[in-house]
């Protein structure tokens, strides 16, 4: 559940997604982890705040993560070669430990220190993105827009982060530009 402080005006995509999305709007940018605060409001928002420390260390483990993801969505929207070093540099943190337990088998998430859980995660979660169908991570067709999202729509033709926000801004700027003929 987002964390009612939460400023974002999206909130609850895949967990690599969600982290891209704490730097919103073109025309008036914002960073959700550069106000104070903001990393634990994320934290919170994401599921993570028992789990993972609000302190500069995860922060900044945070912000790299972030960052070779950008690098990764960008090169996929250009049409690029990716340069997976820095997501792989993330990745190095940690690991999924395979067990068998009296119950059954179980998989644990182990990390260098508490500070790179959130990162490795989110590192994580792009890759069961990719696994699902790269085509289906997406940024938001509204021009002004910055968000990503992962479309989930049987057919994969979504546009729009937000149908409410994005998707009605593009369809009363059509409209108007028809009407203003």
């Amino acid at each position: 559940m987002a964390d009612p402080r939460d400023p974002r005006p999206l909130i609850g995509e895949p967990l690599s997604l969600d982290l891209l999305n704490t730097r919103w709007s073109a025309t008036n940018p914002q960073d959700l982890l550069a106000a104070p605060g903001g990393y634990g409001i994320w934290l919170s928002s994401a599921g993570l705040a028992d789990r993972c420390p609000d302190d500069a260390d995860g922060l900044a483990a945070v912000l790299a993560a972030r960052e070779a993801l950008a690098g990764l969505v960008r090169a996929a929207e250009e049409q690029r070669e990716p340069e997976p070093t820095a997501l792989n540099e993330v990745l190095a943190h940690g690991r999924i430990r395979h067990t068998l337990t009296a119950t059954g088998p179980a998989e644990a998430v182990e990390v260098d220190s508490p500070a790179w859980l959130a990162a490795w995660l989110a590192a994580d979660d792009y890759l069961g993105l990719l696994r699902q169908g790269p085509h289906r991570i997406k940024a938001c067709a509204h021009e002004t827009c910055i968000l990503h999202f992962f479309d989930t729509s049987q057919n994969g033709r979504r546009r729009w982060c937000s149908m409410a926000v994005c998707g009605n801004r593009a369809k009363a700027a059509r409209h108007y530009e028809k009407v203003t003929r």
